[in-house]
């Protein structure tokens, strides 16, 4: 009787030392799909902590001239004013990676597609030193003195945002921000096709 007891504790301890094998077995060894399944929000996550993506900078430097008539040329021999200026401005274009939604993802079984919004214009800023020279009429330069220096550089920023928001420039920094998006997407999604379009 003692035998058998042993014989059966022993079976049930077999049984329970098997059983805990192939369920560690199991947990250790299993195809982890579900801890790196790449969803739509994983993705969103990632392209929205870039913020705004810029893909293009361009530098412009062209001297600009701001006249200021006052009427006739004796008034404006006493009230005119010239400022010429030159400066050099940078012009930032990107996409503003915060207008992505998950709407905006399409994930499929070998391709990911990724909706974005067509490059738009970041920041223009003034990069180096600010020649300004000013003409002031007599009586200008007495009442009125004014050294140009602001108005020259909102004119420069105006003449530079004019410039790199022309469909050429844009173009250009959509086409290199979809290819940074597409390389961004495929460090998450590896092995995966990534299709960037536009909206």
């Amino acid at each position: 009787m003692k035998s058998f007891f042993k014989i059966l504790v022993a079976a049930l301890l077999a049984l329970v030392v098997l059983g805990l094998g192939v369920y560690l077995g199991y947990r250790i060894f299993a195809p982890q799909q579900n801890k790196n399944q790449v969803t739509a929000q994983v993705i969103l996550t990632a392209l929205r902590d870039r913020g705004f993506l810029v893909t293009q900078t361009y530098i412009f430097d062209e001297p600009v001239t701001i006249t200021k008539k006052s009427g006739s040329a004796l008034s404006n021999f006493f009230f005119g004013q010239t400022i010429t200026a030159r400066g050099a401005m940078e012009a930032n274009l990107g996409i503003d990676l915060g207008k992505v939604s998950t709407s905006d993802i399409q994930i499929q079984a070998d391709k990911i597609i990724v909706t974005v919004p067509k490059a738009q214009l970041f920041n223009v800023r003034l990069i180096g030193p600010l020649d300004v020279q000013n003409s002031q009429g007599i009586l200008k330069r007495l009442l009125e003195n004014d050294n140009g220096y602001n108005e020259a550089q909102a004119e420069l920023s105006r003449i530079a945002e004019e410039s790199a928001t022309k469909p050429e420039f844009v173009d250009r920094a959509t086409e290199s921000a979809r290819t940074e998006i597409a390389r961004l997407v495929g460090y998450i999604a590896q092995g995966k096709t990534i299709e960037v379009n536009l909206k």
